[in-house]
């Protein structure tokens, strides 16, 4: 099996999705206990929530679950957030803190994860990026994520709707962070800029505004689009339509910056 699929567009924006996908390979499946066979912690239907918003758009989607590797760590291991709770590149738990493996991977099987998947998707996604700012002389990573509202070990209280991670601003022109804060603001979803996320591995990884490449980073509560949080995590169409509205309206701005020749040199001032 291919671990990631690729839609190829014309467009100067991609849309990575690093954690939609759920496939376990057997052997690995095995090793995980009930509680990580459930695989709770999927961005749930993301790739239906984005799917037809943005005509051109390339997207890069990882198809192996999170479980097996996390395509949104850093590669050495590395914490996103030094002192927080999270989750590593391979987890060891769940959102909850909760254990998820019956046997946990050693380092070299880590090591041959982080090759057959990992180093997969990012060879994949900086080839897309590689090639769409050839064509555009920019590209714009808008890096597609979904996480339940409410999770004590990794935040308090309930999670903003919508939540605009540019790592305090540096993955990105100014133009594009503004641009999807002022939509989120015009909506009726409630929203924060480089609040509890400010932007993965992938975000800070590839955004550079100096070299032409911005990433922005886009984590939606589930509740906006579910219609439940727990399983089966089923999708709400009449709450996704809603918010497929707002994110439409954001990507076609990105988009049309990207297009104007706006972004062309831009640093992250």
């Amino acid at each position: 099996m291919n671990p990631v699929s690729v839609i190829s567009g014309e467009g100067p924006v991609i849309l990575g999705q690093p954690h939609s996908g759920v496939y376990v390979p057997d052997e690995i499946k095995a090793l995980l206990n009930e509680r990580g066979q459930a695989l709770t912690d999927t961005d749930w239907h993301v790739d239906r929530l984005y799917d037809g918003l943005l005509a051109e758009a390339t997207i890069v989607r990882a198809d192996f679950h999170r479980y097996v590797i996390d395509a949104n760590r850093d590669p050495s291991g590395a914490s996103l957030y030094p002192g927080q709770n999270t989750t590593g590149l391979v987890p060891l738990t769940d959102f909850e803190g909760e254990a998820i493996w019956n046997t946990p991977p050693t380092e070299e099987e880590i090591e041959c994860r982080r090759m057959d998947y990992h180093a997969v998707y990012h060879l994949t996604l900086a080839s897309e990026i590689d090639r769409i700012r050839d064509a555009h002389g920019v590209a714009v990573l808008y890096d597609c994520h979904s996480i339940r509202s409410q999770i004590p070990y990794l935040f308090d209280g309930k999670l903003p709707d919508l939540n605009i991670g540019t790592n305090n601003g540096a993955t990105c022109a100014k133009a594009i962070e503004e641009a999807a804060a002022e939509v989120c603001a015009a909506s009726d979803f409630s929203f924060v800029v480089n609040g509890r996320f400010r932007g993965g591995w992938t975000t800070r990884h590839y955004g550079d505004p100096g070299t032409g490449v911005h990433a922005i980073q886009m984590e939606i509560s589930q509740s906006a689009y579910l219609e439940t949080e727990d399983a089966p995590f089923a999708y709400s169409k009449a709450k996704a339509e809603k918010l497929r509205a707002t994110l439409k309206d954001i990507l076609e701005r990105i988009e049309c910056f990207a297009l104007s020749g706006e972004l062309n040199g831009a640093d992250d001032d």
